[in-house]
Order: structure tokens, then C-alpha cells, then sequence
């Protein structure tokens, strides 16, 4: 099965800092694929990288077949990046912004089809300044998807929201990885990590540590003797709040 992005070597250096040391990795089509790592740890370097919006010291990059020292351009055709919510015209609605979007891409997107897959079809004539966190992150998902892309990049997509908005675009992002869009992925989140992602690769200090899905790597753990100093009940306490306040979408 041939990957749709393979790194090889990877290195990028800061003068004699090195962010990312010699890093290597598969990403297969169709997976939903997790960089995870401490703040610093190089994974938002790498990103980057990928997505043709930093250089690289040296190593090779090919996405979807597409060299990217020989293609860049192609590979942006190729691909959706979350923007964060600066990167809006303040002015327009959300169905303008697509509509802008869409006239940059060259592509015919239906801007009330988008806003229904990601359940923002009520806030169409709203700017993005009167959504809520959960909705911002939504409608920056939706965003990735105008240009058809093969892979999309979200990182860190659900820093600061509430369970529910959290368990929401966690839903959306399946749903997108079910339409056949690869999904690579940022997160300081273990939980989301294990219930999102088919495979992981934890970095530290601008090297991969371990890669492999979450359940193999939490099996090889407690297959090494480790043991939690609590025990584990069938359900935590994010649970007992989405219980409570209600499974279904809900917004300020």
C-alpha cells in the first residue's frame, strides 16, 4: 500500500538549533494520522513543512506522489490547512467567506452544503466574530475542505473548547475522514489522540520516540509492567457532564 505523504529524513535547523532531527514516517491514504509532542517537540514545524509553508533544511517530502522540492504548488492543490479565526475578512458573512475562498481555489462550492456538513447551515448570514468557539472551529474546518483536498491538517483544532463542542468537531473530523479525506493531525489531547487517530507518532525533542496505533502502543506499555496508581472506571467525569448537559449539539 503506497503512503500518501512519506518524510524521509527530515531536518530543520534554526542556525545551530535543531527543530527537527532526521524525522521519518508514512502517512496512509484514508487514516486519520496524529502528531503528538510537548510544546517545542517539533510537530508544528513539521506540519509546516509538509504543508509548503516553511523550508526544510534537508530530507524529502512526497505527497500524494508529488515531490515537494520539485512541485510545490501542486502539492497546495492538493491539500486543506486550518486557518485560525484572524485570518477572516471581519466583514463578510460565512457564506461570503466560502464564496471568497471558492473564487481563490477556482472551484464551485455550494457555501449552504459546506455549512451543513460541519451543522452551520443557521449561521450562514453570521461573521465569524458572532460564533462561538465550537462554531469558529467548525466553520475553520469547513474551510479546509473548499478546494476538494486528498489531505486535510488540523492543528490543535480543539484547544479551548467545552466537552461538547470538543466531541462534535470530533465527530465532524470522522465524518470528513469517511468521505475519503486523510486527516493529519495535531493535539495535546491523549484522550482525543486515542479515540480519533488510527496511528500516532509521538515526538520529543524534534525525533519520533514511538509510532504505531494507540491501542498497540498502550498495550506495549502495560505489557512492560506498567500499572496506573488509580483504578480505571468505565467512564470519567467528561463523560458524567455530557450525560447531564445533554449528547446533542449544543451552543451559546
Amino acid at each position: 500500500m503506497n503512503p500518501i505523504i512519506s518524510v524521509k529524513q527530515l531536518v530543520k535547523n534554526y542556525g545551530a538549533f535543531e527543530a527537527v532531527k532526521g524525522i521519518s514516517f508514512d502517512v496512509q491514504e484514508g487514516e486519520i494520522f496524529g502528531l503528538l509532542g510537548p510544546n517545542g517537540a517539533g510537530k508544528s514545524t513539521t506540519l509546516e513543512i509538509i504543508e509548503t509553508l516553511r523550508t526544510k533544511t534537508s530530507g524529502t517530502i512526497v505527497v500524494d506522489g508529488i515531490d515537494l522540492d520539485k512541485s510545490p504548488n501542486e502539492i497546495k492543490k492538493i491539500i486543506g490547512v486550518q486557518l485560525q479565526s484572524s485570518g477572516y475578512y471581519p466583514g463578510l458573512n460565512l457564506v461570503q467567506l466560502i464564496q471568497l475562498f471558492c473564487g481563490l481555489y477556482n472551484r464551485d462550492q455550494d457555501p449552504m452544503e459546506l455549512l451543513e456538513l460541519v451543522n452551520l447551515r443557521d449561521k450562514a448570514k453570521a461573521k465569524v466574530k458572532e460564533l462561538s468557539g465550537g462554531q469558529r472551529q467548525r466553520f475553520s474546518v469547513a474551510t479546509t475542505l473548499i478546494n476538494e483536498p486528498r489531505i486535510i491538517f488540523l492543528d490543535e483544532p480543539t484547544t479551548g473548547l467545552d466537552p461538547q463542542a470538543r466531541r462534535s468537531l470530533w465527530e465532524l473530523i470522522r465524518r470528513i475522514r469517511e468521505r475519503g479525506t486523510t486527516v493529519i493531525i495535531t493535539t495535546h489531547y491523549m484522550d482525543e489522540a486515542e479515540y480519533l487517530c488510527d496511528r500516532v507518532a509521538i515526538i520529543d525533542s524534534g525525533r519520533i520516540i514511538a509510532l504505531d496505533s494507540p491501542d498497540k502502543l498502550i498495550d506495549q506499555l502495560v505489557a512492560s509492567g506498567f500499572e496506573r496508581p488509580k483504578e480505571m472506571k468505565q467512564a470519567n467525569l467528561e463523560d458524567v457532564f455530557i450525560q447531564l448537559t445533554g449528547h446533542s449539539l449544543r451552543e451559546a
